[in-house]
């Protein structure tokens, strides 16, 4: 399992971080999806949903919501 963390402008309202919740959560390999803090953690299965895609469509989802997200880092981290 890897986890990928992304950084969002503000802090969701409940209505946005439920939406991209039920959006991002039900994709497959999508293991869990933690929208608190002005942070969105997911963790998911590499071998269901690559890193770039899932990447993509968060960044998507969120700026469709009305907020920016940014990634810093070289990629995902292998979690335990």
């Amino acid at each position: 399992m890897k986890r990928l963390l992304m950084n969002v402008q503000k802090e969701f309202c409940e209505e946005c971080s439920l939406a991209l919740r039920r959006f991002i959560g039900k994709m497959p390999g999508v293991e869990s999806i933690d929208t608190q803090s002005g942070m969105i953690e997911i963790k998911f299965n590499e071998s269901l949903i690559k890193e770039e895609e899932l990447l993509k469509l968060t960044k998507e989802s969120i700026e469709k919501l009305g907020y920016k997200a940014s990634w810093q880092g070289n990629g995902s981290e292998d979690l335990p």
